[in-house]
């Protein structure tokens, strides 16, 4: 299975960026951050749980959202999800609401 198909969820493997294909929930705890929803997504990449994630924020009454995925693994679930807050802090801090644009 490709990567792109394991980013966006397109295969049928045992995990993917979006979440476990098991019927688990594909998202998972979220935060509010400076007006920003965080949520963690990270998803079970050879053991090891990958650092993923989705900041959003309604604008003009349309849902804006940038997704995240970063190289830093941890060996906890709960770890990659700490880090999921620490790195969004960090993008919103230095970005602001341009954080949601494309470019």
């Amino acid at each position: 299975m490709s990567f792109l198909k394991k980013l966006f969820g397109l295969g049928s493997g045992a995990s993917n960026a979006a979440g476990s294909d098991d019927g688990a929930s594909a998202s998972g705890p979220a935060q509010e951050i400076e007006g920003f929803s965080v949520t963690a997504t990270p998803y079970e990449n050879n053991g090891r749980w990958q650092l993923c994630g989705v900041i959003a924020k309604e604008i003009n009454g349309e849902r804006k959202e940038h997704r995240f995925i970063r190289a830093d693994t941890f060996a906890t679930r709960e770890e990659a999800e700490a880090m999921v807050f620490f790195k969004a802090r960090q993008m919103i801090g230095q970005l602001g609401e341009r954080v949601l644009t494309s470019g």
